[in-house]
């Protein structure tokens, strides 16, 4: 199984990124390093959702955001490990359009949140079959 190595203070950033934007989904990325298989999480950044339609229940990370994260960490030596975003009052499951929505080998880490806040976080990989393997996450 694929680790996904994130520093509690990484996994406190996003819990509190996703209370603030309760009810509505909020997104960002994961910027770290591969080793073989398992994802060092350096640094977590929060994106706009540009879905201003579906916000309770779906997002749409902005570009120009990814493609900022994406430009500091290539000139840092690092590279995007995935992405991560809330499911406000659903589990921390992948859904179907995140399904559809996902890269290949890239981290997922989805937050279960309510209005009493963060209740699962939980990190997904999409394998070659287009399925979601669960990740481990460690400190």
């Amino acid at each position: 199984m694929a680790t996904l190595h994130m520093p509690g203070a990484f996994r406190d950033s996003l819990a509190q990124w996703a209370r603030t934007g309760y009810p509505n989904e909020c997104c960002g990325l994961l910027i770290g390093e591969r080793d073989h298989d398992d994802g060092i999480v350096r640094r977590v950044t929060q994106a706009a959702n540009l879905n201003v339609e579906r916000a309770r229940d779906r997002y749409l990370l902005d570009p120009q955001d990814f493609i900022a994260a994406d430009e500091a960490a290539r000139a840092q030596g690092m590279e995007v490990l995935g992405v991560w975003h809330t499911h406000p009052d659903h589990p921390a499951l992948p859904s179907e359009a995140d399904r559809e929505a996902a890269w290949p080998n890239w981290s997922y880490v989805i937050l279960e949140v309510s209005c009493d806040g963060v209740l699962d976080l939980r990190a997904w990989r999409l394998n070659e079959a287009q399925a979601f393997d669960e990740e481990a996450i460690q400190s």
